[in-house]
């Protein structure tokens, strides 16, 4: 008997996916992945490809590369001239500069999702921290808390007469 691993990427039949607006949302989500899958691959192997493809709502889509051309006199198996060649190379450099970007792009995707949810979770920390820990005191704590105001409240009013005094009446160092 065969045993079957439970963890990892598991096996998902594939079935037409009845929403609409669901299956858009997957073919548009899937054809981006699929445009990535075929730059990469025309970067690591330096091939020619062609890719077309027909939405749920009947607008055509392609990928190819280097040019329409090019693919197909390659499929034809014709011979292609030397400013085909050319505009492939060009076109080549092209996606791997677009790659190169796509990439930095996603690594920036990725940090500014981390930084958001960090930024969340200590604001939600903060607040929690601040606020909702007071409903839960005790009468010894609330003593606690109110001698710290008290306290606090005497020091401001202590700072807040030296800068007054010392706003009015010029200081020692003062040239008059």
């Amino acid at each position: 008997m065969k045993r079957m691993k439970t963890t990892g990427r598991r096996k998902i039949p594939l079935v037409r996916i009845e929403k609409n607006a669901n299956r858009y949302s997957t073919f548009s989500k899937r054809r981006s992945g699929l445009y990535k899958k075929a730059s990469e691959f025309v970067r690591e192997n330096d091939v020619d490809l062609g890719i077309f493809l027909s939405s749920p709502a009947d607008k055509a889509y392609a990928f190819v590369h280097p040019t329409h051309n090019a693919i197909i006199d390659r499929f034809m198996n014709l011979k292609t001239d030397l400013s085909e060649q050319i505009i492939a190379e060009n076109s080549r450099n092209k996606v791997n500069q677009l790659n190169d970007r796509l990439n930095e792009l996603d690594k920036r995707e990725e940090v500014g999702k981390e930084r958001l949810l960090s930024l969340s979770q200590r604001n939600k920390t903060r607040d929690k921290g601040q606020w909702e820990s007071i409903d839960h005191l005790n009468a010894d704590d609330v003593m606690k808390f109110q001698a710290w105001l008290d306290v606090g409240e005497i020091m401001l009013k202590d700072q807040l007469a030296k800068a007054s005094s010392s706003s009015q009446s010029p200081s020692e160092d003062a040239d008059i």
